[in-house]
Parts: structure tokens; sequence; C-alpha cells
């Protein structure tokens, strides 16, 4: 696998304790959305028994001049310290990996079922198929505990605007502990949520992306719907 040395550039709060780091693009650095890097600190200052690395999804998309990721704080010692590391900070990445990427049939819907930190890799596809004016009807379903903790959420919010094939379907599981007002849908995601906005539930792509009891969940629903487990990708993200 191919390694490569690159930098933090710059970092930005994104949601009530999630932030986005944004590295220099290696020369020759591709990628497609979606897919993911292993994210190396060198000679951290402090670490933990699983070590300086950790695989992260590529948040931003693959026509971007920087590398962008985001996570949750936590109080591991890889978070801390990138949290806490000055902008120049050198870091090593690997190539990217993965295949939950976008299928090539544009007249297949794809569909995106995102739990919290886990629209990472829909972020980047929903900015690429804007970029490239893709053809593919995409349905983002993403769900959150209450608005401040969906990250990205004005930015998926405006690009139906700048791309009519694209839909957000936004809901909240706790909305009452919120400090902000939410009139959208409320509950998890479930087969009444998906009938609702699907024409028809058999002939997407699925993909799912979130912390592991949501995405096991998921799979477990489109099972019991009758998707065919070839047109189901999915990831589980990890709290490290």
């Amino acid at each position: 696998m191919d390694l490569y040395k690159t930098h933090l550039t710059r970092r930005e709060l994104v949601a009530e304790d999630t932030m986005a780091f944004h590295f220099a693009r290696p020369d020759g650095y591709d990628y497609q959305a979606g897919q993911s890097f292993q994210l190396t600190l060198i000679d951290p200052p402090r670490t933990d028994d699983k070590g300086p690395t950790r695989e992260f999804t590529i948040a931003s998309a693959p026509h971007e001049p920087e590398l962008m990721v985001a996570m949750r704080l936590r109080d591991s010692a890889f978070k801390q310290v990138l949290r806490d590391a000055p902008i120049g900070t050198a870091v090593q990445i690997s190539e990217a990996d993965g295949d939950l990427i976008l299928h090539r049939d544009a007249a297949r819907p794809a569909v995106l079922i995102a739990g919290g930190i886990g629209v990472t890799p829909f972020l980047s596809m929903v900015r690429h198929a804007a970029r490239e004016s893709l053809a593919h009807p995409i349905y983002l379903f993403y769900s959150n505990w209450r608005p401040e903790l969906a990250a990205f959420l004005p930015e998926l919010q405006q690009l139906q605007q700048s791309h009519p094939p694209y839909r957000l379907i936004t809901t909240m599981t706790d909305p009452a502990a919120s400090a902000q007002p939410w009139s959208g849908q409320t509950g998890v995601i479930d087969a009444e949520l998906l009938k609702g906005h699907l024409p028809d539930l058999t002939s997407p792509v699925y993909y799912v992306a979130g912390p592991p009891p949501m995405a096991l969940a998921m799979l477990d629903l489109l099972q019991d719907l009758g998707v065919e487990d070839d047109a189901i990708k999915s990831a589980e993200f990890y709290g490290y």
C-alpha cells in the first residue's frame, strides 16, 4: 500500500463536539467519493493501546484541493493529539481504499442511510454528484439525536437547490433534548420512513454508514424489506 506524507492545514467545528480536519492533498493523490484512508500521527506526544493510526472516510470530494475528514471529539489519545496539533503538523496517509462508492447505472436510485458522523462518505458523494451533474436519483436519509449533532446539515440542505436529483430526509431521534427548535421528521429510520419517500424499495442500491448498532439494524431492516444482499453496501463507524 502506498503511503503519503501531508500536513494539517486547518480545522473547524462542524457540529457539537464534531470537528473537521483539512490536510494538504499530496501530488498524484486520487480517490473516489466514499472511499477512506489510514491516517497516522507521526511521533505523537501520547498514544494508547490502539496506536497512532486510524481509518477515516474522506469527506471532501475528489475535485477538491484539500483532503478533509471529520470526527466526533472523544477522549482517546489519538483524537486529543489531533485536536491540539498545531497547523502544519505532518501526518501520514495511505492510499484510498473501500467499495462504498456510487454505482455506475444512473437510472438506478442510490439510497444513502447515515447515522451521525457516518454521513461523511455521503457528503463526498453528494458533493461529487453535484459537481459532475450526475443523473442518479439520490436519497440521503440522515439520522441524529438532535440538530446540534448533525454535521454538515446546512450544506446538505443547500445542495438540494443546486442538484435536483438529490433529496435529503433528516430525522431526529431525541429532539426534545435540543436547545434548537426542530419541526422536521422525528424518530428512527424505519420501514415507514423509507416507504414514505421511495417510489420502489427494491430497485435502489443502498449505502449504510454509521455506528455499528445502527448499521446492523439498517441491514436487518433492508433484508426484511426484500432488498437483495448485493444491492447493499455498508460501513461501520467506530468511536475510537
